[in-house]
């Protein structure tokens, strides 16, 4: 279930390596950023993800930006925050680590680790992050770990088990990783994730909630997916009633849905297949993401009992309600056939059953039938809304009649 499979087109690894460093400088385009890098302390360079990406064609017009600073660079966020009128936020005091927030870009500084930029990038936690574009005149690339080759091979390969233990979460940063670039974890580093899962409740529950985040919107979510339930990284927080995953390949595996859709619907099936709704609050996920899991969740139990051939009316209305949005998150666990027809009806915005709504508002319900606002005008409007769903109403008058026959009887 592929979102995207272009992501490798037109990388520049296959460049001289002699000029490799002066093509991604190009490519980067460090004249768009909005720091100069000469204004940067001597010595600076940028690492991670913003090389590694501009080597696979993968940088964004406003990149994220991981700055290594020789030292102080919290004092110089400050600075640039406050000379460009951006904001400075401090990450890690005791790693001096500091995010510098403007015009759109996000620019993270740390100060380095170490005598020298080499000692720094062998702390790192995969080889591929573990490459620096030196911030000079004429740039370098620093490779010392091998990370060059792993990207041409698209393998995933720990700089050292001794980095991964220092931060558990990077065990799940190598499945995001993986999630996202397409790449293979190699094996010594995919039995140290298996053998260390427990670690990651070491973790802080927003980091590990912002590598899911990143993991469930990724295009190769669904092949990371195994290896979390193989490595038991989430057992802490996974639902009780766990399907069986080929299943729930399977069951997603949709062509009816475009791009657009399946962006939304996807994240939020996986999500909901990860976690339970305990586990979704204490990552720290949003209110209003844990409500849309659970309401997925309710009506996903309610599907595989084979519950739908009996629901009434009221629940079908309800369940359009609690839906509405998120209902292909739904759809494409259904048949083929099934799903044809209920993503035909969602996307026809005037469908009253798919889309539901009252027929007229609670101010002109209050002015016709001279009632006042209440419970038992949300219930009135709840019927109307039920009519209509079901073809039941057809114009204005008819809705004003109906609704004054019911106020009567209740």
């Amino acid at each position: 279930m592929h979102i995207s499979s272009s992501c490798f087109d037109n990388t520049i690894l296959g460049v001289d390596k002699s000029v490799l460093a002066k093509v991604l400088w190009e490519r980067l385009n460090p004249q768009d950023w909005p720091l100069s890098w000469k204004a940067l302390p001597i010595g600076s360079a940028l690492v991670g993800g913003a090389v590694r990406d501009g080597l696979l064609n993968r940088t964004n017009q406003k990149p994220d930006l991981d700055l290594v600073i020789p030292k102080n660079a919290i004092e110089t966020a400050k600075g640039f925050a406050e000379k460009l009128g951006g904001r400075a936020v401090v990450l890690d005091i005791e790693r001096d680590m500091a995010r510098l927030v403007v015009d759109g870009w996000t620019i993270d500084m740390a100060g380095q680790i170490g005598p020298s930029l080499v000692d720094d990038l062998w702390r790192r936690d995969f080889r591929i992050n573990a490459v620096a574009l030196t911030l000079e005149s004429c740039p370098k690339l620093l490779d010392p770990t091998g990370g060059l080759p792993d990207l041409e091979h698209k393998l995933l390969v720990a700089v050292s088990t001794q980095n991964l233990l220092e931060d558990p979460l990077r065990g799940l940063r190598g499945l995001r990783l993986m999630a996202e670039l397409n790449f293979a974890l190699d094996s010594e580093t995919r039995t140290f994730i298996k053998t260390h899962a427990n670690l990651l409740l070491q973790a802080s529950p927003e980091r590990i909630q912002s590598e899911l985040s990143s993991l469930v919107s990724s295009p190769w979510a669904d092949e990371a997916l195994g290896l979390i339930l193989e490595s038991a990284l989430l057992r802490c927080w996974r639902p009780s009633n766990i399907r069986d995953l080929e299943e729930f390949r399977s069951a997603n595996e949709s062509n009816l849905l475009n791009f657009s859709e399946l962006s939304v619907a996807l994240p939020l099936v996986r999500l909901t297949y990860l976690l339970s709704d305990f586990g979704l609050k204490s990552l720290r996920f949003s209110r209003r993401q844990c409500q849309r899991c659970s309401t997925l969740r309710k009506w996903q139990e309610s599907y595989y009992s084979n519950e739908f051939s009996t629901l009434s009316e009221y629940q079908l209305l309800q369940l359009h309600k609690d839906l509405e949005e998120d209902l292909p998150a739904l759809i494409i666990q259904f048949p083929l056939k099934l799903q044809k027809n209920w993503i035909t009806r969602w996307r026809d915005v005037n469908d009253p059953l798919f889309h539901p709504r009252a027929p007229v508002d609670g101010n002109t319900l209050q002015k016709e039938l001279c009632i006042s606002s209440g419970p038992k005008l949300g219930l009135l409007m709840d019927y109307l809304s039920l009519e209509r769903a079901f073809g039941r109403l057809s114009n204005v008058n008819e809705t004003i009649e109906k609704a004054r026959y019911w106020w009567k009887r209740h």
